[in-house]
């Protein structure tokens, strides 16, 4: 997906940021990135997945925000470009929280959606 002929890439704000250096630093590995992407499933269609990496495929897009290394699959950035990624802490829980300009529909916990 592309805005006047730029790719929309995956973005992080301030508190994911610090969140996910915080636990790429725990990790122990050396370049290890953040993979971001989407699989079927949960009650809306598709569930969002994050997890570590040390290999890229020839087909992820790769991008950096805020000095960390973000990774996703060709198949999960089509339902992904342009989303921005935070990290919301509250009395019930704490976690990712994604905003997501292709998801037409949500559920109410906010881990899958609808494109």
């Amino acid at each position: 997906m592309t805005w006047k002929g730029a790719i929309l890439m995956i973005t992080l704000t301030d508190k994911a940021a610090v969140k996910v250096k915080e636990i790429l630093q725990n990790e122990g590995r050396a370049n290890v990135a953040l993979r971001v992407g989407v699989k079927g499933g949960g009650c809306s269609g598709f569930t969002y997945v994050l997890d570590i990496d040390d290999k890229n495929t020839e087909t992820d897009q790769i991008f950096e925000d805020k000095g960390i290394k973000i990774l996703v699959d060709a198949r999960s950035f089509v339902y992904l470009s342009g989303t921005e990624l935070d990290y919301k802490e509250s009395l019930t829980g704490s976690g990712f929280v994604f905003s997501n300009p292709n998801a037409v529909r949500s559920c109410g916990c906010g881990s899958s959606f609808q494109a």
